[in-house]
């Protein structure tokens, strides 16, 4: 795959558009604000060409971090009235606004691809003294707030938290909760199709989960206790165990003696023993768990093949992924479907029940390439290539024709082709 010198400028043309002076937006009006896992992915996009500039955009996620160490999900660094929910309906009282909810932790795995890459030495080193407390600050908040049972496996509160918001997997715990009982003006079908967005009525119940944070005044033991959804997302636990190893492997490689090593290490050996129990054998995948229901989430999507990516998998699970994975591929002509063709409940356009993310495509492909799943990774990049040169950098693709959706000129995507391919 040779380079491709107008997809680099036109990628970094909508880098710098997106640039909000220190943090990337994912794209003007949908997304006016800064997310967490799209701005640890972004930097990657703004390492190729200005590693300043990539190191700036870490340190402006984590001016949001709590002082318990949790990252938001959103950092609501300016007043911008195009999305909802806003700050004000989150209720989050900080002098920097944020949500209440965090995101997949990639955060410290792009730091280490950010610290071992750098050019500048010197400048790598200095930031990285500065951010790896805040990272094992962060981590920690994983393993204590959302395991406090130290079970091994870390829960999310919201599918907003796993970033797959409107996933099947999350259909059957979702229709428990209850629906918000207050009228609201969504704002994202302003901008996009609703035929590629979520329903209605999911996110009559996104809101009411908002709105038991604040009654629950974000106490992270109360909202264990009494959330009405709770699940252990394979996707969350698999992007936290790698970003974990790989934290641990900056602390090492930079020579910081840090107390919390050896906790974060039984974290590791903890989610590693546990993983079993969200192993499938009649799918062939390990699937997220509804823990009210105690029972999995039965919907094969790209989140539970995230078991790769986060090296979960034994060789012998492995190989049976492989198989389900070879049959994915060849089941739509323009890669990872975010729902696997076969579901009753996929559909190719909307959001997170079957259209393409780039991402997501290169987060597996790290996976499938540590299992030596050679013809498997080439597959996906290049699928992942001619999405790109077909059709730009959209949010999402639908899978059955290529055709970019949701929001045009998007940041991550941009940033994940200039990285992975460009």
């Amino acid at each position: 795959m040779e380079s491709n010198s107008a997809a680099i400028k036109a990628a970094r043309e909508i880098l710098h558009n997106n640039d909000m002076g220190g943090y990337t937006v994912p794209t003007h009006d949908l997304y006016p604000f800064q997310w967490n896992w799209d701005a640890a992915i972004t930097a990657l996009g703004w390492m190729t060409f200005d590693q300043t500039r990539a190191w700036q955009e870490i340190e402006f996620l984590l001016k949001g971090q709590w002082k318990n160490g949790m990252v938001p999900h959103i950092v609501f660094h300016k007043e911008v009235d195009s999305y909802f929910p806003g700050p004000d309906v989150w209720g989050v009282d900080l002098p920097l606004r944020t949500t209440s909810i965090s995101q997949p932790p990639v955060l410290a795995s792009v730091v280490k691809i950010l610290f071992e890459g750098a050019t500048d030495k010197d400048l790598a080193r200095e930031k990285l003294s500065e951010i790896l407390p805040k990272l094992i600050a962060y981590h920690l908040w994983w393993y204590k707030d959302r395991d406090p049972e130290s079970t091994g496996l870390v829960v999310s509160y919201h599918p907003w938290e796993t970033g797959m918001d409107n996933s099947p997997a999350w259909d059957d715990a979702l229709s428990k909760v209850p629906p918000v009982d207050w009228s609201y003006i969504r704002r994202d079908t302003n901008h996009v199709d609703s035929a590629q967005r979520p329903h209605q009525d999911e996110y009559d119940r996104y809101l009411y989960l908002l709105d038991f944070f604040k009654k629950m005044n974000f106490d992270s033991r109360k909202i264990f206790d009494n959330s009405p959804y709770k699940i252990n997302d394979i996707g969350i636990i698999s992007i936290l165990h790698k970003a974990t190893k790989d934290l641990i492997s900056l602390c090492e490689s930079s020579g910081l003696e840090l107390e919390q090593l050896p906790l974060l290490k039984e974290k590791i050996s903890a989610t590693e023993q546990a993983i079993s129990q969200l192993w499938d054998a009649d799918s062939s995948s390990f699937l997220s768990k509804d823990l009210i229901a105690d029972q999995l989430c039965p919907a094969i999507t790209t989140g539970t093949l995230m078991a790769l990516y986060g090296e979960l998998a034994s060789p012998a699970q492995a190989e049976k992924i492989k198989v389900l994975l070879q049959d994915w591929l060849n089941a739509c002509e323009f890669g990872l479907a975010s729902t696997h063709p076969n579901s009753d409940k996929f559909e190719a356009q909307r959001y997170w029940r079957g259209p393409v993310w780039l991402h997501i495509n290169w987060l597996i492909a790290l996976g499938t390439e540590q299992y030596e799943m050679t013809e498997i990774t080439e597959q996906i990049k290049q699928t992942s290539y001619d999405l790109i040169e077909k059709n730009g950098y959209f949010e999402y693709f639908n899978c059955k024709t290529g055709e970019g959706c949701g929001g045009d000129k998007f940041s991550w995507t941009a940033a994940t082709a200039i990285y992975w391919f460009l």
